[in-house]
């Protein structure tokens, strides 16, 4: 297996005023290319703060992230944002769409910082939307689609680069029952192709989806382990 992911004795530390928080304590971890990991924890666990760090949001007080090859715990924030658009697709609870522009510009977003030329822009981004069932709604704006809709065309978005990793924050968060089972069942569809998955979940039976689950507690990775009771989601036809 081809390691994608390697974390060594990363740990971060926050100064407020006269107090330091250590949000990670010490955390190391190998997340190898295709894996479908999910990632759990109470609040102040440092789920959230391992998850900034891995999708690059966020640098490590100390310790080493290497991403694809790549060294990225020292990187500048421009070296970063520019690693960020090539490796790493988001997938967010609150689907951080555009309002005022069309399910096809918010897919084509990240092409403009890739460089890509508008013709080609459009055509991929369509193409995104198809591959999401999205074909008929690509002129549609966020509030003319529903939940579900707008995650769909956040997957797109987040796809758009050939990334990586797909990293997943709460993506069924802000759904109800009947759409995250759609939602599950697109990542898993991502996943099959071959795509690497990290899912930052709080609700088990969204974890259960994943084929290993890693548990913090602490600012420390408290288990981590293969899932032998995967959930598999059959789409909605």
């Amino acid at each position: 297996m081809q390691a994608l992911i390697t974390i060594k004795d990363i740990g971060r530390k926050y100064v407020i005023g006269a107090e330091t928080i250590h949000a990670l304590k010490s955390v190391s971890l190998t997340i190898n290319k295709g894996e479908f990991v999910a990632l759990m924890g109470p609040s102040g666990s440092g789920k959230s703060t391992l998850m900034n760090i891995l999708g690059c949001l966020d640098t490590p007080s100390k310790g080493e992230y290497i991403l694809n090859g790549i060294n990225v715990s020292q990187m500048t924030d421009s070296q970063l944002a520019e690693v960020r658009n090539k490796e790493i697709g988001f997938v967010f609870q609150t689907f951080n769409l555009l309002p005022r522009s069309t399910a096809l510009d918010n897919v084509a977003l990240p092409l403009i910082y890739a460089g890509v030329s508008k013709t080609e822009r459009m055509k991929r981004a369509g193409q995104g939307l198809e591959n999401v069932g999205l074909a008929n709604r690509q002129h549609h704006k966020p509030n003319e689609l529903s939940g579900g809709q707008r995650q769909r065309v956040a997957i797109a978005r987040a796809l758009i680069n050939h990334p990586s990793i797909v990293l997943a924050d709460e993506p069924t968060g802000n759904l109800d029952t009947k759409t995250s089972v759609e939602i599950m069942a697109l990542i898993e569809e991502i996943h099959a192709k071959g795509n690497t998955i990290i899912i930052v979940t709080h609700e088990e039976d969204i974890a259960q989806h994943a084929h290993r689950i890693v548990r913090m507690r602490d600012g420390l990775i408290a288990d981590d382990f293969l899932n032998t009771n995967i959930i598999t989601t059959k789409p909605l036809v």
